[in-house]
Order: C-alpha cells, then structure tokens, then sequence
C-alpha cells in the first residue's frame, strides 16, 4: 500500500524507536556493510525484521518492537544495540553513532541498490546523493486520526527543542561546519522534508498524501520526511527532529519528552483545548536556532512575546510535564561539543574512536 488509513490510529501511547547507524570498519571510517548485515547474513532474533538499510551502504537502521511505554524504552534500545554491535563484530564490522559520520566523504561511498533509492537518486539527484545523515525517530500512539493531527500541528514548536537537545553532527564531508546540527540542514535539502505546515485536518493530510502519491511527487508515504508527521501506516505520531545518538541515555530522554508531549497534548483536545496554530516561519527560526546554537539556543516563545532560552524551556517542561531525561541532557556536554573538543584536543581518529558503540 503506498498510503495509509484513518484506521491505523487505535491505541494512544504505544511507543516504537528507529534508530540510524554507521557502519564502520577497524579505522572507524565508514565502510560498505549493509549488504551483509541486512541481505547476505542471519542477524539474530530481536533484529530479525528490525534491521533495514539506507540509501548509503554504510547506514543501517534498527527498530525496536512496539512498546506500552517510556518504562520499557531503556531495556528495549539497549538490547538492540547490543544485539547489533555483536552481529557487527561477527561479520568484521563496527557500528558508530552521530548525526553524521564526521569521516564520511559522500563522493567515496556507493548507495544501496534497492530500487526504491535508485528512483529516489534519480528524481531527486544532488540532495539524495550525498544524504549522509543519521536521525532518531519516536513513533507515539495516537488512538485518533484527527487527534493525532492535532498533536502533529501542536508539537511542531517543540521540535527545534528537541534538535538542540539532541545536536550532534557539527562536522559534515570531513569539514567542521560551524553548525551545532548540520545533518538537520544537509536533509533538509531534500524535498517534503523539515517543519511541516498545519493541517486542519486529517482528511486534509490524507488528501494532500494521496496527491504527492497520484502525481509522482513521491513513491509512497515513507518520503513524507518531515519533522513531525502523523504516521498513517503504524497509528502514530512520529516525531523525525533529532539526531542519531551516540549515549543510549539521550535517547531515553528524548523518547520520555516525546511521549509525554504526546500525551499532554492527546488530553488537551480531548478536553477542546485551543492550538496555537503557529505560522511555518517562525518554526523555521526556531529550527534554525537550533542547528546553528545546539545547547546554546534561545527561541521566541510559543505566544510570540519574546524569547526564551533551551535551559528555561528544559526547566518549564520537567516541571510541567513530570519529565527528569532532558534536564541531565542539558546539563552534559552536547554532543555537538564533544565531538569538536575530541577532534581539537585529540585529533580526527579518536573522534572516530569516540562515536564507535
């Protein structure tokens, strides 16, 4: 089926995490594996069905099994990871994690040969082919199609928050880009992708799916590539805005966050709250906030009246929402910082090193 259906959205707070990795060779530079590990070889159960390729050779993708909530997320990552890092070795491969490889050299590296990605190179051309990039997506249940518009449009304004959080790719095709998030900007490029605009409802979205579909804008609904969109397939609302994470912890902080927006907002309309209805544009700075200041970020505020900085953000929504992950995210070193104090203080192979699992 290349669209989904209002059928979809069943239960409310179910939770699954995908997670983008590198697969590097014994230098830690990224190496083509995905042939092996998602075609030729016998991965181990848990990732049996939850491990795909990307559109490079050297990114894979893991999925956890669906999840009853942020409780289980941690057990849930790990073992995934553990299970992936130990298929890894046994086929001569390591596995890193970032936003982007800071060695990866797109020009060097060969794309998958499904031909799904070669109709994407071939209609989109430069921006595919040197999509390098790595993310984190969150699906949460929404047991509602319309509701799960809604708390699609409403969360928008969270995403640039979660980007900063999760920063952690300042170094793209080998150069330091002066950007806290430059994988954020290198998707970006690619079309249907980056902050979405509001619907006013799901039959608008669906209408607007079909309509991408039916006149070959896209091959189906898996190239809506936006921030945050509802998922038609799975019943969810799935939130795309971070980068991929070295520090398992991270990713259950984002993960808490996600689900208790989720849920904040699923009650809000359940009790007929009023949505902000932001305008694009202002999402746009506040996402551009956050690829170029990471941690260091300020935002104007959801009611416009000014500006407000990622610590008093973090601060209002632990205490609004109950959440503790982001507040101990915060207060770390980024990943963004890691990486370029790593590369100055020791040098290109010991970053390398350092984003290995």
């Amino acid at each position: 089926m290349t669209t989904g259906s209002p059928d979809a959205f069943t239960d409310l707070g179910t939770l699954g995490v995908e997670e983008e990795f590198f697969v590097v060779d014994d230098d830690g530079l990224p190496t083509a594996g995905s042939d092996t590990l998602v075609y030729e070889a016998e991965p181990p159960e848990i990732l049996s069905e939850r491990i795909d390729h990307e559109l490079f050779k050297f990114v894979v993708e893991t999925q956890t099994r669906r999840l009853d909530g942020p409780h289980e997320v941690g057990e849930a990552v790990r073992e995934v990871r553990d299970a992936l890092v130990r298929y890894a070795a046994e086929h001569g491969y390591g596995i890193s994690a970032a936003g982007l490889h800071p060695g990866a050299r797109w020009r060097e590296h060969e794309h998958a040969e499904k031909p799904r990605y070669r109709s994407q190179l071939e209609r989109i051309q430069y921006p595919q082919h040197r999509n390098t990039t790595a993310g984190l997506h969150i699906h949460v249940g929404v047991d509602d199609a319309e509701k799960a518009m809604w708390v699609a449009n409403e969360v928008r304004w969270f995403l640039p928050v979660m980007l900063a959080l999760s920063a952690n790719s300042p170094f793209w095709n080998g150069h330091d880009t002066g950007l806290a998030s430059a994988r954020a900007k290198v998707f970006e490029n690619l079309p249907t992708t980056g902050m979405p605009t509001a619907f006013d409802s799901y039959d608008e979205f669906d209408a607007f799916e079909q309509t991408m579909v039916e006149h070959g804008s896209m091959e189906d609904r898996g190239e809506i590539w936006w921030d945050v969109r509802p998922h038609s397939a799975h019943g969810t609302v799935e939130l795309r805005a971070p980068d991929a994470q070295h520090d398992p912890a991270v990713v259950d902080a984002l993960v808490e966050f996600a689900h208790a927006l989720v849920i904040d907002l699923a009650e809000r309309y359940e009790d007929g709250g009023e949505g902000y209805g932001h305008r694009r544009e202002l999402l746009d700075e506040n996402k551009w906030r956050a690829v170029r200041h990471g941690h260091d970020a300020s935002f104007i505020a959801r009611d416009g009246s000014g500006t407000v900085s990622l610590g008093e953000v973090v601060d209002r929504e632990c205490e609004r929402l109950g959440v503790t992950g982001i507040r101990d995210v915060y207060d770390a070193e980024s990943g963004a910082a890691f990486q370029r104090r790593v590369h100055e203080t020791e040098g290109a192979s010991a970053l390398y090193d350092a984003i290995r699992l």
